[in-house]
């Protein structure tokens, strides 16, 4: 009885050490910092915190960096460095994943690229990012952000001349030519990165996108 007893109490204890596994699995990913577009907020990103979770995320490696969309992209590209350095000191991370929508990809880009982030970035997902601009910001001309999301601008050249990937980071886009607001909507596309095409998806249906987001994590871990 007593040996019946405790190898029960063995087979409780290794069962407790299984179920621990994927916390501490899900505990060493890179932390995940998303960045919202043109005139977006940390809203946009609630359905991609669920599917990330449903991958094995924990909610509190998951970040939202808010910035003033109407003001300068190198302001907030100094304000998404700051940003991820205060992660990395949270949760102790070496680096983190950057996921961008729209014209946070510009951010991104801005930060890796010429304040040298990179070092500090494992995985760059850029989703319907304007990241050779996009003529739509010509409607929107009276604030700095648009001007230099225009293609052809200072600040676009500044970031398509030479390498477009720099560094170690690991870089995928997700477009469509249904996006409606990136145009031309190969202007998400960037040279040495997987660029994936997808059909029939518009620009914020993009973050509703259940599929597009699960892909994402997917090459996060990769």
């Amino acid at each position: 009885m007593r040996r019946i007893i405790g190898g029960l109490a063995a087979l409780a204890a290794a069962a407790g050490l299984v179920g621990q596994i994927p916390a501490a699995q899900a505990a060493e990913r890179d932390p995940v910092v998303f960045v919202h577009g043109f005139s977006g907020s940390a809203a946009n990103w609630k359905t991609a915190k669920t599917v990330f979770e449903q991958a094995g995320y924990q909610s509190d490696r998951l970040f939202t960096y808010e910035y003033n969309s109407y003001g300068d992209n190198k302001t907030n590209a100094q304000g998404l460095a700051k940003y991820i350095a205060d992660v990395k000191s949270k949760t102790g991370a070496s680096k983190v994943d950057i996921v961008n929508h729209s014209m946070g990809g510009l951010v991104s880009l801005w930060y890796l690229k010429v304040l040298n982030g990179n070092p500090n970035v494992d995985h760059l997902a850029s989703i319907a990012g304007a990241n050779h601009g996009t003529t739509a910001a010509t409607w929107c001309s009276f604030f700095t952000t648009c001007r230099q999301m225009t293609p052809g601008s200072a600040f676009i050249k500044q970031l398509t001349t030479g390498d477009e990937t720099p560094g170690v980071t690991k870089y995928a886009t997700w477009y469509s030519p249904s996006d409606g607001v990136i145009n031309p909507y190969k202007s998400t596309a960037l040279d040495g990165a997987t660029n994936n095409e997808i059909p029939n998806q518009t620009h914020m249906g993009f973050l509703k996108d259940t599929s597009v987001l699960t892909s994402i994590a997917t090459f996060l871990g990769s």
